[in-house]
């Protein structure tokens, strides 16, 4: 019997790698009728200290990636996805994305936008293999 996929999570920073990550994940939606989860984290740890952290600024970054991920969700849509949701998470993307409980796919990007952290493969998508409790795809 093969097993397909039902819940299919992206992560999506909103640089190449995670475009062509996100293209994947729709594919893969559409080909397995899978629920397409889009999920944008916050690095609030690349914020520094306490008193550096600005409320505004963090509002201003979830507003601007729910704008993005909703144009995201609008072209899974259009091509054909059936049930497509979007996620805006605060915190460590490596703990959020590994402790996602109901994916059966975590689609990442070799690499994102960090560039300290950009060597060989990015670290985020190196704790997801290590760390995740289901199936993950690097993209490059």
């Amino acid at each position: 019997m093969v097993e397909t996929y039902k819940n299919v999570v992206v992560a999506v920073d909103f640089s190449e790698k995670a475009q062509i990550a996100f293209e994947r994940g729709v594919r893969i939606a559409k080909l397995t009728d899978a629920t397409l989860n889009l999920i944008c984290v916050i690095d609030t740890h690349s914020f520094g200290s306490v008193e550096a952290y600005d409320l505004k600024y963090a509002k201003a970054l979830k507003d601007k990636a729910i704008d993005h991920l909703n144009e995201f969700k609008t072209q899974a849509e259009q091509s054909g996805v059936a049930n497509v949701q979007i996620v805006v998470e605060e915190g460590s993307p490596k703990n959020v994305l590994t402790s996602l409980t109901t994916a059966d796919l975590i689609i990442v990007g070799a690499t994102g936008l960090n560039r300290a952290e950009r060597f060989l493969l990015g670290s985020v998508s190196e704790s997801v293999v290590r760390n995740a409790n289901c199936d993950v795809l690097v993209v490059r």
